[in-house]
């Protein structure tokens, strides 16, 4: 099996915009990809593509992913669309990893789009509604909001988590997020701000809870007998892992953990022959701000219960010995379903090539993404490391 890397990534902004569509939002995130890579990489050169997409409001469901990749101009390369909810472009730099490692590919083009803003209120909050169960959950009036705070209410009734806690999780990212030219909402918020808001789902406030958006990501893998080509200073996917779980929260024994996230962390840090105090920062999944907190245990950034902690002591804070969410998070940057893992794969390209400005991690050599479907029916989550040009192949 094959080393992989990571030679380039690239997003639009994220947000609401009604004057963009589907493909021109994935044509600025193809070509900024594209203009990431340091020694230039000719569209021609892709082999395959591999999309991840929700499909929101379904204007092109059927043949989205092939949709995007002929309006970029990759005519004739085979292109796989993923859906796997929220996790759907995780998913995708999976396959593309895959592909390369085993050797039916040297560069493959793994993204994700996702507009959903185009569509109604109504249709937004059904689709929405089917990242979860729908038969049981959906149907029977639980929102995905509600689901989450039923996560949160378990949490902190057994370990004593706060909504002062919650909120600490909001402030932080969106001062991350303020940093972040692409994110959807880019400004700051105070504690005050965050617990004052009003109630989504008790004990969710308003800024506990991501927004939706419109947008896109890319990323661009190779193989070890090609890097040299691009980069000078590649980026090595070390470990990849994956889990899933029963769809529906209800059917779960704990509400307090995400079991799929578990088994993804523990593969993708097997592969890697690393443990989780190891990682120099992590993108996780925290489309509401108890997610967040469930990652820094389903990770093993800490023990059980003590997430909460690790928040108020200021360990995941971009000074902290362990900054999370450094690009603002789904909380700030934005959640455009299927381009988020992928945008999370961009936040780790910008922080290991030094390239993320004013929320860059001194020193950062290992980075951590952790992309999660819906309440946790899959995850997936990936370690990137920086490796010396001379032990490629070695």
């Amino acid at each position: 099996m094959r080393e992989v890397y990571l030679v380039g990534a690239g997003q639009s902004d994220f947000g609401a915009f009604p004057e963009e569509s589907y493909r021109t939002l994935f044509q600025t995130a193809f070509e900024a990809a594209i203009g990431s890579v340091p020694r230039g990489l000719e569209p021609e050169a892709i082999d395959e593509a591999v999309i991840g997409t929700l499909g929101v409001g379904g204007r092109q469901l059927g043949l989205s992913g092939p949709a995007v990749t002929e309006h970029v101009g990759l005519h004739g390369v085979p292109c796989t669309r993923v859906e796997n909810a929220c996790a759907a472009s995780g998913f995708a730099v999976r396959n593309a990893v895959q592909a390369v490692r085993s050797g039916m590919a040297d560069v493959v083009l793994a993204g994700g789009f996702e507009v959903m803003s185009d569509t109604s209120a109504d249709a937004t909050k059904y689709w929405l509604g089917v990242s979860g169960e729908t038969e049981w959950e959906r149907l029977s009036g639980t929102t995905f909001s509600g689901t989450y705070a039923q996560m949160a209410s378990v949490h902190m009734e057994r370990y004593g988590t706060t909504r002062e806690q919650l909120s600490k999780v909001a402030v932080k990212n969106h001062a991350n997020g303020a940093a972040n030219p692409h994110a959807q909402l880019g400004f700051e918020c105070s504690l005050e701000d965050a617990e004052s808001a009003p109630v989504v789902a008790d004990p969710l406030t308003l800024y506990h809870c991501c927004p939706t958006s419109d947008g896109a990501a890319c990323a661009l893998i190779v193989s070890e007998d090609v890097v040299a080509e691009y980069t000078d200073d590649p980026i090595r996917i070390a470990g990849v892992g994956a889990g899933s779980d029963r769809v529906g929260l209800f059917q779960r024994a704990d509400f307090a953990s995400i079991p799929a996230s578990e088994r993804a962390a523990e593969g993708a840090y097997e592969m890697a022959g690393i443990a989780p105090r190891d990682v120099d920062f992590a993108e996780v999944h925290d489309c509401f701000s108890i997610a967040e907190l469930l990652a820094y245990e389903d990770l093993g950034f800490c023990d059980r219960g003590d997430a909460g902690e690790l928040i108020d002591d200021g360990t995941t804070t971009l000074e902290g010995d362990l900054p999370v969410n450094t690009s603002g998070g789904l909380k700030s940057k934005g959640h455009p379903i299927g381009a988020t893992g992928a945008g999370q794969v961009v936040e780790a390209f910008k922080q290991l090539s030094g390239t993320a400005g004013d929320r860059q991690v001194e020193g950062a050599r290992r980075g951590l993404t952790h992309n999660v479907g819906g309440s946790g029916g899959a995850a997936v989550v990936h370690v990137f490391e920086r490796q010396p040009l001379e032990e490629v192949g070695a």
